[in-house]
């Protein structure tokens, strides 16, 4: 890292993770107006917005371009690490990156140890320890919004992997740029940003990044679509490969968008409340499109009983309105579904 005292020089990609910062922090400032108007924001808050900073190139150009735009727009940044334990080394690598986030002139920076459970897989269960992490860090400092690292590359595997597990709009609908959360906001500012311009950020900066192994590792999923699908794609189909999985992402989530509020808007006809559960008129479902109606059912199982139904389990109950002739209904994990009638009846087995 520079320590002359002398501003890096204004480079391209420097220029572009600063416009990409500068660009979001108008959410930020939209989300500490709704908590005010909420009075869910401490009077001593001490930092309107964190970084979360991993010591990566991605996360520490975010971090290097949040320092340098928040005070120009009245902001006060802050900075939260996860030290996951996962590698030998890990608290030298959360130090360091604290260490750095200092000298961009971020505060507070606050450095929290997370435990792994291994539940749902060692990803999964890394990004669950690490959100909790997050909102603790943001419930502590009274900040309302945390900057996520996240590039366009990193939205282009997401669709990819969500493509392959066939989970519909759900998955290939990708990250949000700006997210509402219990905890606070997150925001992901370099979506639209590839993840060479913020090596090159660092880089031109005189930032030192970090390079976490596990990036490199073909032991995690999303690394082999990174270095193997991904880099075979653009060689094949061309070099904007990533770009247009990204667009993919931003028109399915338009999309998931409005079935969704069109869904929500739709129930409030067609559920009632059973005896042991919860009901929906058959035919008033069975007149409704087949991606309206599938996704009643889905929302209605989801809010009611926690279950996410694959999509050969809403098929199933879909058969009940569509295919109605006289069966016994539909078991699911501890939910049965039957049909009474003009009625769809859900209830805990």
């Amino acid at each position: 890292m520079q320590t002359d005292g002398r501003r890096p020089r204004l480079t391209p990609a420097i220029a572009d993770v600063r416009r990409a910062v500068r660009e979001s922090l108008p959410d930020v400032t939209r989300a500490a107006d709704a908590a005010t108007a909420r009075r869910s924001r401490r009077a001593d808050a001490r930092a309107d917005l964190l970084v979360a900073l991993s010591g990566g190139p991605d996360s520490l150009a975010l971090a290097a371009a949040a320092a340098f735009e928040a005070p120009r727009a009245g902001l006060r940044a802050g900075a939260v690490i996860v030290d996951h334990a996962l590698q030998p080394g890990s608290a030298d690598v959360a130090e360091r990156a604290a260490r750095q986030a200092e000298e961009l002139g971020l505060a507070p920076v606050i450095v929290t140890r997370v435990t792994i459970d291994g539940r749902g897989g060692p990803e999964a269960a890394a990004r669950a320890a690490r959100y909790a992490a997050i909102d603790e860090a943001l419930a502590a400092t009274g900040a309302v919004a945390v900057l996520l690292g996240h590039t366009l590359d990193d939205q282009a595997e997401t669709v990819l992997l969500g493509l392959g597990r066939g989970a519909g709009a759900v998955s290939l609908r990708g990250m949000a740029a700006v997210a509402e959360q219990p905890g606070g906001t997150r925001i992901r500012p370099l979506l639209g940003t590839r993840r060479e311009q913020t090596h090159d950020f660092c880089r031109d900066a005189g930032l030192e990044p970090w390079h976490d192994p596990h990036n490199d590792s073909a032991a995690f999923t999303r690394v082999r679509v990174r270095q193997g699908v991904l880099p075979m794609l653009e060689r094949e189909l061309g070099p904007r490969v990533a770009e247009a999985l990204a667009r993919t992402a931003e028109q399915l989530r338009e999309d998931d968008d409005t079935l969704h509020a069109m869904a929500i808007e739709t129930i409030e006809d067609l559920v009632e409340h059973a005896e042991a559960g919860i009901a929906i008129s058959a035919p008033a479902l069975e007149a409704n499109p087949p991606a309206l109606r599938n996704r009643i059912i889905r929302y209605v199982v989801e809010s009611e009983f926690g279950m996410s139904l694959s999509r050969a389990q809403t098929l199933a109950v879909v058969a009940l309105v569509t295919d109605w002739h006289g069966q016994k209904g539909v078991d699911l994990p501890g939910i049965r579904v039957v049909r009474r009638g003009a009625l769809l009846e859900f209830a805990r087995a």
